[in-house]
């Protein structure tokens, strides 16, 4: 969630001929993130839950895609974006790591 907020920082000054591109993929990657957590969440088996939580990886990876075009057309905040960045990177190890316990739990 706190990935998703930053995110909406980042985005406070794009450009108003973003508002509907970069901007509004950015923020629907970040956001995508902690949706996808919390719907896995909620499944009956640790194996589509680790389907989630893949599909969220997928998300932060778009969202890192994002914030780097971003940061290089000089779109946002790069304090903000660093921040995402190093963020986005603990939380890759995490969700990989916790979908590698469910996938081996499930085996």
């Amino acid at each position: 969630m706190n990935l998703a907020d930053l995110s909406y920082d980042f985005c406070t000054n794009f450009p108003q001929q973003e508002m509907y591109g970069l901007r509004s993929q950015l923020q629907r990657a970040a956001v995508s993130i902690p949706s996808n957590i919390a719907e896995g969440s909620q499944r009956t088996s640790d194996k589509e839950f680790a389907n989630f939580l893949r599909i969220a990886r997928g998300s932060l990876a778009e969202l890192e895609t994002q914030v780097l075009l971003s940061v290089k057309r000089k779109f946002g905040n790069p304090e903000i974006g660093r921040k995402i960045l190093r963020e986005s990177e603990e939380l890759s190890k995490m969700l990989y790591a916790l979908c590698s316990k469910l996938t081996a739990h499930s085996s």
